[in-house]
């Protein structure tokens, strides 16, 4: 079962609500839970002071207390989990964290998973922040503030990542990069979130050796707009539980 850009805290509770049980009705369901980032609006370390972010550890450890396996990715507005020496955020909720993007064999296919935003290639200043905060150095300097300064920070992030969506934000994926992606892992088949759009798309590959490829994009969570859902891989393919797909 995937998920992903839930943007949990406590400046949004009616959406952690949605997917707090929406999530607990589903995973009994499931052998494996795959959670591909932004499960939080922001993670400013360990100490986050969030009231929604111990709900959702006390609801991802009974996950993996259960014998399911949970894994977790880190995501444009959670990139810092489990970051940093001593942090603990695998341990406390009994999730394996998966790079990004990573290659997941499905029911004997392979299939890469991955947030997306490194797949948004056109958005070059993204890009250019994105590598700069991901550096081992920007992350010690970041959580090494006092946790009022790591709030303030992650606050004004907030708004200015509002104010850039409303007029660009977020960007779409790079068809070109996505196929590169999977040339080099030697998959057909992708499942990420970020964009905000989800859909199943399908298409033949550019080249000489044009292949079928497929695209599963996961949708945002938001209760005021009814947005949400989960995708579902089952021997038979994947199927969308509670959203819509276009393509």
């Amino acid at each position: 079962m995937f998920a992903s850009d839930m943007h949990l805290g406590d400046h949004d509770p009616a959406t952690a609500a949605l997917f707090l049980d929406r999530l607990e009705a589903a995973w009994p369901r499931a052998s494996h839970v795959f959670l591909l980032g932004d499960l939080f609006e922001a993670w400013v370390g360990d100490d986050q002071p969030d009231e929604v972010a111990a709900q959702a550890l006390a609801a991802f450890a009974r996950i993996a207390a259960s014998g399911r396996r949970l894994f977790v990715m880190r995501g444009n507005r959670d990139f810092l989990l489990d970051a940093g020496p001593g942090s603990r955020f695998a341990e406390r909720c009994g999730a394996t964290m998966l790079a990004d993007p990573c290659l997941a064999t499905l029911f004997g296919e392979p299939v890469v998973l991955a947030h997306g935003d490194a797949l948004c290639t056109d958005d070059v200043d993204y890009q250019r922040i994105r590598a700069e905060v991901r550096t081992d150095g920007w992350q010690a300097a970041f959580l090494a503030r006092p946790l009022p300064e790591r709030l303030a920070i992650a606050l004004s992030l907030r708004a200015e990542s509002e104010r850039v969506k409303a007029s660009r934000y977020p960007s779409d994926v790079n068809r070109d990069a996505v196929e590169a992606l999977l040339r080099a892992a030697g998959a057909a088949a992708i499942v990420h979130g970020h964009t905000h759009r989800p859909a199943r798309h399908a298409w033949r590959t550019g080249g000489p050796d044009g292949r079928p490829a497929v695209r599963w994009v996961l949708p945002d969570w938001d209760a005021a707009d009814g947005r949400g859902g989960f995708l579902w891989a089952r021997e038979s393919g994947f199927e969308p539980e509670g959203w819509t797909t276009a393509g």
